[in-house]
């Protein structure tokens, strides 16, 4: 049975993409089938992985599974990477969410289009829109956890409390086994003043939730996006790539208690 975990923070530019994107990298390297479902409009962890999000051939995308015109199954492609596969998604996703606010069953849609391949996968990471929308609401109860990854930056705590409020009542609501997996500091730069002030904060706040990894301020990882490949396709020896494959060792630790 397939681990699903959503990473989200309503926060916009904290490393999300980035973070779901190597994690599956990593997670397929560890040997575990890994399926990333791109569910932010934005669709930029399907163009990091050189799909033309915007390409009208592109064929059925998570637009037509939430709208019920396509299984999840029909999404899937596969990546060059094995056992990695990805089920992409368009701008178009942004309308199908006004859509279905007026359909029935519009909070579990994603966890729906989920239980047919729950079985062919090992972990299923679901990249959701920066935002408390009507899409990350329904990647919550789809998940058996959050993965919270937190900005080292000024305001980086702004909005997670919201967020944790938002995941407290999915739990009480529609999803009692949904649990915070864990946060991990962002864009850290060990030379800043700040970023260690910030990474205090964090560990003060979440504490034994906080992963020992950091995510390092890293310019290879900022340009492997561009050339539709995981850091640790682009360049391995980088310090964001030996970050990325430290942090999936501490995610399967935890998934796997």
């Amino acid at each position: 049975m397939a681990k699903v975990i959503c990473i989200t923070n309503q926060k916009g530019g904290v490393g999300k993409t980035t973070t779901a994107v190597n994690l599956c990298f990593y997670l397929a390297k560890a040997k575990y089938r890994t399926l990333l479902i791109d569910f932010d409009p934005q669709g930029n962890a399907t163009s990091g992985l050189g799909v033309d999000k915007n390409n009208s051939t592109l064929g059925p995308t998570m637009t037509e599974v939430i709208l019920g015109t396509a299984s999840l199954e029909d999404t899937i492609r596969r990546t060059k990477y094995k056992d990695f596969d990805l089920a992409p998604t368009t701008p178009e996703l942004a309308n199908a969410e006004v859509e279905i606010t007026g359909m029935q069953k519009k909070f579990i849609r994603l966890r729906e289009a989920i239980k047919p391949i729950e079985q062919v996968y090992d972990y299923i990471i679901i990249d959701s829109p920066p935002s408390l929308s009507l899409l990350t609401v329904n990647g919550m109860i789809a998940s058996d956890y959050l993965l919270l990854p937190v900005q080292t930056e000024f305001y980086a705590l702004e909005g997670v409390a919201q967020l944790l409020e938002s995941m407290k009542l999915v739990m009480k609501q529609a999803n009692p086994n949904l649990r915070l997996i864990g946060v991990v500091a962002t864009m850290y730069d060990k030379r800043t003043s700040l970023s260690s002030q910030v990474l205090a904060e964090i560990k003060k706040y979440f504490k034994d939730l906080t992963f020992k990894t950091t995510i390092p301020r890293n310019v290879r990882v900022a340009e492997s996006p561009s050339h539709g490949v995981p850091i640790g396709a682009y360049d391995k020896f980088s310090k964001g790539a030996k970050a990325y494959k430290e942090l999936t060792k501490e995610l399967i630790e935890r998934t796997n208690k």
